[in-house]
């Protein structure tokens, strides 16, 4: 249960960084749908820095999900770090742009 409030939590953390901005309409989730959805709908460049840095972090986190029902392992954790890391760059990019 830990794993999922942690893939939660990051899916959460990932989604208030890029709502920070004052976007036309915010971004509502992390699905590829959802995504494609806020980049037309904002505008934005769909092969921009910070939408690559969204699917990933989205492709990493759907990975995470499939696994969560499995023992941690070391695979696992490395994930959560790397989603980490993408979340921090997402921020990171925000800052540059707002």
């Amino acid at each position: 249960m830990i794993e999922f409030n942690n893939r939660i939590d990051a899916q959460r953390a990932v989604l208030n960084y890029v709502n920070r901005v004052a976007w036309h309409e915010e971004l509502h989730g992390l699905s590829r749908g959802a995504i494609d959805r806020w980049v037309r709908v904002n505008n934005i460049d769909p092969d921009g820095e910070l939408v690559l840095a969204i699917l990933e972090a989205a492709g990493k986190l759907f990975f995470l999900a499939n696994k969560s029902q499995e023992q941690v392992t070391d695979e696992y954790r490395l994930l959560s770090v790397k989603v980490n890391d993408l979340t921090l760059k997402i921020a990171n990019i925000l800052k540059k742009i707002s």
